[in-house]
């Protein structure tokens, strides 16, 4: 029995053994676990201060299991975590517009913002592991994809300069004119709940009935799937080792969910961050087409540019908005 599970632990899946997936599987769960059932066991608003806390918490995690990674795996490993990290993490901040308009649109009241933000977490997780299983898939047994996925982000990267002061129309989002062609909806939030039971109107008998934190749920995770369609891509551009493109992608997206609270009061300080990302974007894509040319650019060289354009495009958001008002 105990040869066994040695055995089934050290099988390899994935580029890498069981013990290592399980290891990290676990830590994910305890760290939604501590969130949920110990931080959040109420439904509360949640502060500037203990958003920002709470975010160092999940990237110092992050950073050390990174260390770990560069530990264990090797430099080259380590400095691609990290560069897939600060990829994601930064493309994900895109995502904080989106959701801080969907939680506007619906009315969510602060103090239940954080239930649905912390379900959704449970989809990122499941969706991002089926597309990061069928791209890695895909990547092995046609390597020349790896150049769809550069020209796709070189072609995205230019679209998000272009559209950069464009804001996405909620109403007119193909997902919520279906949930509300197909389900009843409630005109406000019923607490916390995503469904209730109520008498419909015209019959009088009890149905169910789903509610805005419902359609502001699905529409943050519909969000996510068409952010990964970019962000996925682009850690496949730096590795194509599926454990370090899904453990940087999760670690990033739990970090950064944190920080929503924090994020949501300054948005309108980071306006020039999409011409950065952008541009993340197509160096990123460029990448994949130069290796035949100039060779593979080296890790470290990879994360010093992302670096540089990110904080560059932080550094001049906030100097530009000096003085703006929220």
């Amino acid at each position: 029995m105990t040869q066994d599970l040695f055995q089934f632990l050290n099988t390899s899946f994935l580029t890498q053994p069981v013990w290592i997936w399980l290891t990290f599987i676990s830590i994910v769960i305890a760290l939604l676990a501590f969130d949920l059932g110990v931080l959040h066991k109420d439904d509360r608003e949640i502060g500037v201060r203990e958003s920002l806390m709470l975010s160092a918490g999940y990237i110092a995690v992050a950073l050390i299991f990174g260390a770990w990674v560069w530990w264990y795996m090797g430099a080259t490993s380590g400095m691609e975590y990290y560069t897939g990290f600060l990829i994601e993490k930064s493309l994900s901040m895109d995502n904080v517009f989106v959701i801080a308009l969907i939680f506007t649109y619906f009315a969510i009241p602060r103090q239940y913002q954080h239930r649905v933000l912390f379900w959704g977490i449970l989809g990122v997780i499941v969706l991002r592991a089926i597309m990061i299983g069928l791209g890695a898939t895909l990547v092995s047994q046609f390597s020349w994809i790896l150049y769809l996925f550069g020209a796709f982000l070189v072609f995205t990267g230019i679209k998000m300069w272009i559209i950069a002061d464009h804001m996405p129309d909620i109403a007119q989002n193909p997902l919520l004119r279906f949930l509300k062609k197909h389900l009843r909806v409630t005109q406000t939030v019923e607490s916390n709940a995503f469904f209730i039971h109520k008498p419909d109107p015209q019959t009088g008998k009890m149905v169910r009935w789903a509610t805005p934190l419902f359609f502001a749920l699905c529409l943050i995770e519909f969000a996510d799937l068409i952010f990964a369609v970019d962000s996925v891509p682009a850690i496949f551009a730096i590795t194509t080792d599926p454990f370090i493109v899904y453990t940087s992608n999760i670690f990033a997206i739990l970090g950064l969910r944190a920080l929503y609270f924090a994020l949501a009061a300054m948005i309108h300080r980071f306006t020039y961050l999409k011409y950065a990302l952008s541009l993340v974007l197509v160096f990123i894509g460029s990448k994949i087409f130069l290796v035949g040319i100039i060779g593979k650019i080296p890790p470290v060289i990879s994360l010093t540019v992302t670096f540089g354009l990110i904080a560059g495009g932080v550094l001049y958001s906030l100097y530009k908005t000096r003085g703006a008002s929220g």
